[in-house]
C-alpha cells in the first residue's frame, strides 16, 4: 500500500530539513490537519492560517486589497498571494494555500460550487491551479485537501 500523501510530504521535509506552512479558505484546516496527523510533523510543518475573511487574508497574509476588489476572494490572484504571504509570515520553504467554493451556497454562473484555485509558493517560484470538484460539502473539502497535497509534492520535487 502506498503512504498516503500527507506522510510522504513529512518524510520529505524531515529527511531534507525544508518547512511547510498552510493558507486555507474553503478548505478550513483541513490540509493542516492532515499534516500534522503524520508524527514527526512538528519540525517541518511551521503554522497555518485558516483566512476564511477576506479582513484575515489582508491582515494576515498580506493579500492585497486590490487583488480581492478586482479578482475576488476565489481567484488565482488570490491563491498566488495567499502562498506567497503564508511564505514569507512562517519563513518556510514551501506554502500551500487554498480558496474556493465549498457549498452547498455561495456559487454563481461565473464561480460554481466546487471551483477552487490552489497555489504552492516555493522558494524559486509560484505555481497555481484551478479546480472544479462536485460532491457535497465534505467531499469537495477531502477533494481540496487531496488535491492540494499533490500540488506541494510535485512542487517539492522541482
Amino acid at each position: 500500500m502506498t503512504p498516503q500523501l500527507e506522510h510522504q510530504i513529512i518524510q520529505f521535509l524531515g529527511d531534507t530539513e525544508k518547512t511547510v506552512a498552510t493558507a486555507e479558505s474553503c478548505s478550513g484546516g483541513l490540509i493542516a490537519h492532515r499534516l500534522t496527523n503524520v508524527p514527526g510533523a512538528s519540525a517541518p510543518f511551521v503554522g497555518g492560517i485558516v483566512a476564511y475573511r477576506n479582513e484575515v487574508k489582508m491582515n494576515l497574509l498580506a493579500v492585497p486589497e486590490d487583488t480581492l476588489q478586482l479578482y475576488g476572494a476565489v481567484s488565482q490572484q488570490t491563491a498566488l498571494a495567499m502562498a506567497e504571504g503564508a511564505r514569507a509570515q512562517f519563513g518556510s520553504d514551501f506554502a500551500v494555500a487554498v480558496t474556493g467554493i465549498a457549498g452547498p451556497g455561495g456559487g454563481t454562473d461565473e464561480k460554481p460550487v466546487g471551483l477552487v484555485y490552489m497555489a504552492v509558493a516555493r522558494t524559486s517560484a509560484t505555481e497555481v491551479a484551478r479546480h472544479e470538484f462536485e460532491g457535497d460539502r465534505e467531499s469537495i473539502k477531502q477533494q481540496i485537501s487531496e488535491a492540494a497535497l499533490a500540488l506541494l509534492w510535485e512542487n517539492m520535487n522541482k
